[in-house]
């Protein structure tokens, strides 16, 4: 549960007008808030705005905003970068990370939800008294259209973008855009065999590989199908490394099952089984489908959008020796002169972990196993003045968890709400919370950024804030 901002490194710091001026360390933000001089704007990220300087009397040199994206994650961090003289004489580029964000995204949860709604209606056309045809999908798309699931990967990173350019004086912006060679890396699919298996019939090379066995139970000298070893129904793919091939009896038994499940008594042919698959292409092929459409929508924030190999970025985050992570990759996001004394040399000590929960959900019926409605949900979200997800303080006077908590509420009509607290959840009185911060559809904490360093190294790589 997120409690604080001062762990994300450096504070955001606005003028009286409310423009971004350069962030500022924490005991600097405490030093102003008690004298008086800034007031809170935002808690997350936490943000201060003075109330005695406007952007005219400040001198504003600029940051970078360097962003990894990635298929479940995406790192953002917030750097700047001067040229020094070091140690032998020469003058380098010194790049400092001012604030990490880790942003978490719900792709995975959104397919799903759209696949368990899709799954409905094939019943309802089929298990129903009259039969209802199938539509077909003759809508016509824009060019720039995505699934749900990828368009919410861009949208999400470029809302934390525009959010950190509101807060920060961002003057570019350098984006890992590297590509995936799905083909290359893929074995096949279907009886149509591509990429390094072209040309070669699907049956054959499994009848080769498992020497017209079971994969299963070892049979010979029966009748076998082609069997998926993670069933259609579950996301598996029709890839050669996701086949196998199995008796009557055993593709009867499994049906549906997890592999896992089926073999749990035989660990030996599980283990077999489980080598041959490969990593799947869903995160490469989601990766390719949104680099460009992230760049097109990051040049809309106005600032100078650089691309960048992930190559160049894996070569400078080895030569720095820092540990393999979102934020950290995002860090060394661009171009670093290593021979001239370019370097890294700050990096915050903790993340703000930014995770994607959406606004809540249209329906109005919650359904049962089979699609149909069971429960009608309440049409009011807001009770007593809070809504699911906003940021409260709550002061318990009396009892078990008496003391002060900050966290996310889970709104109850009765006026009984629920708090995420780090002990975990609290039932509070709404008579004793204070609104921090409404709702934006993202829940926030902080995880420690590895530290460990490589031997031999000659920069300074200690990290900055609390």
């Amino acid at each position: 549960m997120y409690t604080g901002g001062v762990g994300s490194g450096r504070i955001f710091v606005l003028s009286k007008e409310g423009h971004p001026l350069m962030p500022c360390h924490p005991a600097r933000a405490r030093e102003l808030l008690g004298k008086g001089r800034a007031v809170v704007a935002r808690y997350v990220p936490f943000t201060i705005r003075l109330k005695d300087r406007a952007l005219a009397d400040s001198e504003v040199d600029g940051v970078q905003l360097r962003i990894d994206p990635g298929s479940k994650g995406t790192g953002l961090h917030l750097t700047d970068e001067k040229e020094e003289i070091n140690e032998r004489g020469a003058t380098g580029t010194v790049r400092r990370g001012l604030v990490s964000v880790e942003l978490q995204h719900r792709g995975d949860q959104i397919r799903g939800c759209m696949q368990q709604r899709a799954g409905y209606r094939r019943r309802r056309r089929s298990a129903n008294c009259r039969y209802r045809a199938p539509r077909s999908d003759n809508r016509t798309r824009r060019e720039s259209w995505l699934p749900p699931s990828l368009r919410h990967r861009v949208d999400t990173v470029f809302s934390q973008a525009a959010r950190l350019c509101r807060y920060a004086h961002v003057a570019e912006i350098h984006v890992e855009s590297g590509g995936f060679d799905t083909h290359s890396t893929s074995t096949g699919t279907g009886t149509g065999m591509q990429g390094t298996l072209a040309g070669t019939d699907a049956r054959a090379y499994l009848h080769a590989r498992w020497n017209s066995a079971c994969s299963y139970c070892g049979v010979t000298g029966v009748r076998l199908n082609i069997e998926h070893v993670r069933p259609r129904s579950r996301g598996g793919s029709s890839r050669i490394s996701n086949l196998v091939l199995a008796c009557v009896p055993c593709n009867r038994r499994k049906g549906t099952l997890p592999v896992e499940v089926f073999l749990a008594a035989s660990p030996d042919r599980l283990a077999r089984i489980l080598q041959q698959g490969e990593t799947p292409l869903h995160d490469a092929a989601a990766m390719n489908a949104t680099r460009w459409p992230l760049r097109e929508a990051l040049s809309r924030l106005d600032r100078p959008v650089f691309g960048w190999p992930g190559g160049l970025t894996k070569r400078n985050r080895a030569a720095m020796g820092l540990e393999k992570s979102h934020t950290l990759d995002a860090l060394s996001v661009g171009h670093l002169d290593h021979e001239h004394g370019d370097a890294i040399v700050r990096f915050p000590s903790r993340v703000l972990v930014v995770k994607a929960t959406g606004r809540g959900s249209y329906a109005r019926t919650t359904p049962d196993r089979f699609g149909f409605p069971r429960l009608r949900r309440a049409r009011t979200k807001q009770h007593f003045g809070y809504v699911t997800g906003d940021l409260v303080r709550a002061t318990v006077p009396t009892g078990k968890w008496t003391g002060t908590w900050t966290g996310r509420v889970c709104v109850r009509a009765r006026g009984q709400h629920s708090l995420s607290t780090p002990k975990g959840r609290i039932n509070v009185s709404h008579r004793n919370l204070r609104l921090l911060q409404r709702g934006d559809g993202y829940g926030y904490s902080t995880r420690p950024e590895p530290r460990r360093q490589y031997p031999g190294k000659p920069v300074d790589r200690r990290p900055t804030g609390s």
